[in-house]
This record gives structure tokens, C-alpha cells and sequence, in this order.
């Protein structure tokens, strides 16, 4: 039996069942160390991923990718560009009865979900590829809401921990890595999101037949950002006694950015990136 009931059809979920699923996960969920996490197998009805996956096998030309040391053959998709019925998956997870299910399990009230899908949609890592150690930018610019909650549901069928790309959970001083969750099928991992939440999928995908890793992305947020607060991009955290490497180059922008007047860092930054520094 599934977590949460969705008609497979018509994909409508009943809000007074979704809060009381997330009643039932609160305690386990709001226990965990270093910071709130869970994760749920068998989340959906499991025709509901099938059909998404079938939606899938033809991708559109990706909106953004990454090959760079922290973030390798990583690319993702918006919603509005995949097939209906995906596409109408995604807004049912932005849905009240979905952000009831996520408030009730975690505790935190008002949680607004992102109309725009900043950063989320459908994200694949192809062989080769990973995602090392970061904590999330924790401000929706667009939107002025601070970022609080992350949903990853995994899309991979027969999945095993030897073929990489598994979610990890690191403590905050980066020292022990407390959780981690093979990216199965209908696997569900939820996480709240902060400055020291390091999370991430560091071990190379390499699936014996080529088979990417894929899952669906959703944030979620809070109308409490304020000007006493500092905005970042997404921070990288080498693992100790591996080779990681280091985001100098953001950490530099960031500086930059700190230091110089606002015209003035436009003017640097886009020749150096364009430098390749």
C-alpha cells in the first residue's frame, strides 16, 4: 500500500488522507539527526511512476546541465515541457493536499511550493556523472521566500547501491556521513534545507547497462526571508580523505560580490567566467 493515495487516473488526492499520512511520519521525521529527514518507499501507486517513466524515454533538449568537477553530466527538465501526464504529477506535488502531507510531517506551517520549479523538474545523472556534498542556495530570488524543504522521488527500476548515485546525508561538520538511500523506484526522500544541511549524491552513477540516474525535484518555502539575512548560491563541501574538489570559483564570485559595488562586479565577473577563471 503505497504512503500516499493518488487515483493513477485522474492523479486527485484526498487532503484530509494525505495530512494523516503525514501526522503518521511526523515523529520519525522530525527525530532524525543532523537535521529532519525521511525517506519512504513504495510513496506512490506504482502506476503512477511507470507512467512517468514510460512520459520519459523521449527527453526535449535539456534547460540546464553541468560538467564540472562538483556537479558532473547532471541535467534537468521543467515540467511544462514534459508530456501532460508527468507535467500534471508535478502540479498535484504543488497542490494543497501535497503541501499538507509535507506540512503535517514536518511541522512547518505556511510552506509554499514554486510555481516556477526553480532548479527542480526532472533531473537525470548520466553514467559518469554525480553531485557531491552541497547545502541548497537558501533564497528564491523571484520570489523572495526562503528555501525550506526539499522532495526527491526516485525513478530507477532494480536499482542497486553498487551502481553509484546513492543519496547521502553528511552531519554538519562534515566529518560522518549519517544517512543514505539508494535511488530505488518510488522511493520518496525529504529533507529540511539549510546552510549546514549537507546532503548529496557524491558516488559516480554506473549502471552495467548505461542507464542513467533519474528522480523528480520539488522545493518548497517560507514567507520569512528578510533583509538581516544573506543569500547563497549552493555550497560545495569536499568529504574528508576524498578527491573532491573544492568551488573556488564561486566562492570567488561570492566575494566578489561582497566587495564591489554592483556595477562594478558585473564588469569583472563576466570576463573572467568567460576566462574560464
Amino acid at each position: 500500500m503505497p504512503v500516499l493515495a493518488l487515483d493513477p487516473e485522474t492523479l486527485e488526492m484526498d487532503a484530509e488522507v494525505a495530512k494523516a499520512a503525514g501526522r503518521a511520519a511526523a515523529d520519525s521525521y522530525r527525530n532524525r539527526q543532523p537535521y529532519p529527514h525521511g525517506g519512504f518507499d513504495d510513496f506512490l501507486p506504482a502506476e503512477v511512476l511507470d507512467r512517468v517513466r514510460e512520459d520519459l524515454r523521449q527527453l526535449p533538449e535539456s534547460e540546464t546541465s553541468f560538467d564540472r568537477p562538483q556537479e558532473k553530466l547532471k541535467t534537468s527538465y521543467v515540467p511544462e515541457r514534459l508530456p501532460p501526464y508527468t507535467r500534471n504529477l508535478f502540479y498535484v506535488l504543488n497542490s494543497r493536499p501535497f503541501v499538507q502531507f509535507l506540512e503535517a510531517m514536518t511541522g512547518i506551517k505556511g510552506l509554499i511550493p514554486d510555481p516556477y520549479f526553480a532548479g527542480g523538474g526532472i533531473h537525470v545523472v548520466a553514467n559518469g556523472g554525480h553531485l557531491d556534498i552541497h547545502a541548497d542556495f537558501n533564497h528564491n530570488a523571484i520570489l523572495n521566500l526562503e528555501r525550506r524543504l526539499n522532495v526527491l522521488i526516485y525513478l530507477n527500476k532494480d536499482w542497486k547501491a553498487e551502481y553509484g548515485g546513492s543519496f547521502e546525508i553528511w552531519n554538519n561538520e562534515m566529518t560522518q556521513m549519517v544517512s543514505t538511500f539508494v535511488p530505488e523506484f518510488n522511493r520518496m526522500v525529504c529533507f529540511n534545507t539549510g546552510s549546514t544541511t549537507w546532503h548529496g549524491n557524491p558516488a559516480t552513477v554506473n549502471h552495467p547497462q548505461g542507464q542513467p540516474r533519474m528522480s523528480m525535484a520539488l522545493y518548497y518555502y517560507t514567507a520569512t526571508w528578510d533583509r538581516s539575512r544573506k543569500a547563497h548560491t549552493t555550497l560545495f563541501k569536499p568529504r574528508p580523505g576524498t578527491e573532491d574538489k573544492a568551488d573556488r570559483e564561486t566562492r570567488r564570485d561570492e566575494v566578489l560580490k561582497d566587495v564591489l559595488p554592483p556595477v562594478m562586479y558585473r564588469r569583472v565577473i563576466g570576463p573572467l567566467r568567460r576566462l574560464g577563471f
